[in-house]
């Protein structure tokens, strides 16, 4: 099975399950983030890691019922690494609970805009993110990225929007992985 496939079939199997305690699909909060990114304009790799930002929920592992993978954002990288995504790709889906960390820490605003699910998971993700760690991530080779990914991730939420289907970005996958 090719890596495209995999991808597509781990969307198939588990993208209709609930994206926990949001009212839409894991599906549907991985095309409307990849949708904001293509509105952005951003590359194609950016495009492709707002899509799989979350494919730790849909490989399992440390499940928590009301909030999915607890780790999802790390648990994911060997995934990514052994299928050929870039160093990039996986620093990108990596470090977006760090992002959230990160704007928590910086943006006094930033809290009080997190979904009820959000807020609930920053407190098994760690927290804010303390002075030094802070420092570390805004140095970060990706950091503008990273905080471009965050909030699509938080605007892709919506159950009534819209957006165009898997298929869409079969070839962008197939793309990035060339």
């Amino acid at each position: 099975m090719s890596v495209v496939d995999e991808v597509v079939s781990l969307f198939g199997e588990g993208g209709s399950g609930a994206y926990f305690g949001e009212r839409v699909t894991q599906l549907q909060h991985a095309l409307q983030a990849a949708h904001c990114a293509v509105l952005a304009r951003a590359d194609e790799e950016l495009v492709v890691a707002a899509l799989l930002h979350d494919i730790g929920h849909l490989l399992g592992g440390n499940l928590h019922a009301e909030i999915g993978v607890i780790d999802h954002d790390q648990s994911c990288v060997a995934w990514l690494r052994e299928r050929g995504f870039s160093e990039r790709l996986i620093a990108l889906v990596s470090g977006h609970v760090a992002a959230k960390r990160y704007l928590v820490a910086t943006r006094a605003d930033y809290r009080a805009r997190l979904s009820e699910a959000s807020t609930k998971t920053l407190a098994l993700q760690g927290g804010a993110m303390s002075e030094a760690e802070v420092k570390a991530f805004a140095e970060s080779p990706y950091f503008r990225d990273l905080l471009r990914l965050r909030s699509w991730d938080e605007a892709a939420k919506e159950p009534e929007t819209v957006v165009p289907g898997l298929e869409s970005y079969v070839g962008m996958i197939a793309g990035v992985l060339a």
